[in-house]
């Protein structure tokens, strides 16, 4: 390996494959926890909430987002269906980002007392390298393939 090739590639060009991985790991854990805290605390609550907002049929959207986030989550976890399983979560974040941070006019990187919506968009890009990378060696989906 010459020098150009090591600042390029230092760990050589064959390990894409396992750059899903860590990916769905994390994001796993991060809807498991978005979709489980969303119940914890009441879905009641979401609910209402996005019917406040004037999101249609609120009451049932705030538990099917609550599952979408958590069984999604276990999904990516596992590493089943996960190119499938990542557009819906992608989408998720969108509308969430939009509704919580870009309609509220905050700041991208945030404010003192506000939190910004950049964190949400490293999500809505990792979700959405998922859909092309899928689940990667480590999964369900490369034991069954």
């Amino acid at each position: 390996m010459d020098a150009a090739e090591w600042l390029t590639q230092p760990f050589g060009g064959g390990n894409i494959d396992w750059a899903s991985v860590p990916l769905r790991i994390v994001l796993g854990v991060v809807f498991i926890d978005a979709g489980l805290g969303k119940f914890r605390r009441g879905i009641d609550g979401f609910s209402g909430w996005l019917e406040s907002l004037g999101y249609l049929m609120g009451r049932q959207l705030g538990p099917m987002v609550a599952a979408t986030e958590l069984v999604g989550g276990v999904l990516l976890l596992a590493g089943r269906l996960v190119s499938w399983v990542a557009i819906p979560l992608a989408v998720n974040m969108v509308v969430a980002t939009y509704t919580n941070k870009v309609n509220e006019n905050l700041p991208f990187q945030g404010s003192s007392d506000k939190q910004g919506y950049e964190l949400d968009v490293v999500i809505v890009g990792a979700a959405v390298a998922l859909i092309f990378l899928g689940a990667g060696p480590v999964s369900i989906d490369s034991l069954i393939d």
